[in-house]
């Protein structure tokens, strides 16, 4: 029997029922036992925030907390938690208890499909928040350049303002899309994506080409996130959506699968996944299909500001199948042992 994969407790159910372990494997995506980062949140939080850790000694904490995530997820509760990386191999994630906004991850890289449960603890050691990201959204995050150099690519303007880069969606994806959807009435841009749902990347060109020579307020360089979202904003406004929502989780508009990058100069930062890889991404199976990175498009908008407005001059899109056939990828990746990522201020903001 399948459930419907937009409601959380659905998942728990089936994994209950299934009589599976912490340890199973369970192939991403699975619409019936993977469980969807942001579903995966929204259960946690429901389950933990408000619970107490006072007085538990670190060791103990930490096993308190696996504890409640297994009853949480429908898992059951082992005598004792292997030493495995991570330490949930089913829903491929970890968890980490955090007082402060420095996040340490010791002795192994990030990986760009596990999901990093991040447990923001208060003053009076009771759960305040649960946030969950993957590796790639983490990696993203930090701004020190002591994480890792990630992957990069440059983006060479070129004379023509508008460029289609890939024609046509990839042959996986093909099957899936459909020309005349309305948005405004379908979804939101953080709903997973759906057969049926999706507009072919040409219609997606033709939504979005409108932006270009539009101009937004320049927050500052300090500011990157706010210049994405003022860039986001417009864009689902041009595809038809009714309301604008970002969860932070990649690819930005998820229900388009569709990925959005600001550029006011001409490296692309990547993160930790290549755009053609054939990873898996983090989202329900549609019709038993696995959507992958590769499948991914990406709308890339080159601008110019005088420290006032940015100016959107030029407009790229491409799945990410053929991204390196335009965008040279830069060679080389450097990863530390000890990484330490600061969190930005409101990252455990709704």
């Amino acid at each position: 029997m399948k459930y419907d994969s937009h409601e959380p407790n659905q998942y728990v159910t089936m994994i209950r029922d299934s009589g599976l372990s912490i340890y199973d494997a369970i192939e991403i995506g699975d619409p019936d036992l993977w469980i969807p980062t942001l579903e995966l949140e929204q259960l946690l939080n429901a389950a933990m925030k408000g619970l107490s850790l006072k007085g538990l000694p670190l060791r103990t904490r930490s096993k308190v907390v696996k504890e409640h995530v297994c009853r949480a997820l429908g898992y059951p509760v082992p005598s004792s938690f292997k030493k495995t990386q991570p330490r949930f191999q089913g829903q491929f994630f970890d968890t980490y208890v955090q007082k402060s906004n420095n996040l340490q991850v010791w002795n192994e890289e990030l990986a760009p499909s596990r999901r990093y449960v991040i447990i923001r603890v208060n003053e009076e050691d009771t759960i305040a928040k649960v946030k969950v990201v993957t590796g790639d959204t983490l990696a993203m995050l930090d701004t020190t350049g002591t994480l890792t150099q990630k992957y990069q690519a440059r983006l060479n303007p070129g004379d023509a303002k508008l460029e289609l880069i890939s024609k046509d969606d990839t042959e996986l994806l093909r099957p899936f899309v459909h020309s005349s959807v309305d948005l405004t009435a379908v979804a939101s841009p953080v709903n997973q994506p759906q057969a049926g749902q999706l507009l072919p990347i040409g219609e997606l060109f033709s939504r979005l080409q409108s932006l270009v020579g539009k101009s937004f307020s320049d927050s500052g360089y300090d500011q990157e996130r706010n210049r994405g979202a003022a860039l986001h904003r417009l864009v689902c406004q041009s595809l038809g959506y009714a309301d604008y929502r970002d969860d932070g989780q990649f690819p930005d508009v998820r229900h388009q699968l569709l990925e959005v990058k600001l550029q006011t100069s001409p490296t692309i930062d990547l993160g930790l996944v290549c755009p053609n890889s054939i990873a898996a991404l983090d989202v329900p199976m549609i019709e038993r299909k696995q959507i992958r990175h590769c499948d991914v498009r990406y709308a890339l908008f080159y601008a110019v500001t005088d420290g006032k407005e940015v100016t959107l001059t030029n407009l790229f899109l491409t799945t990410g199948e053929k991204f390196f056939t335009r965008f040279p990828q830069f060679q080389g990746k450097v990863l530390n042992k000890k990484l330490q990522i600061p969190l930005p201020a409101g990252f455990f903001d709704d």
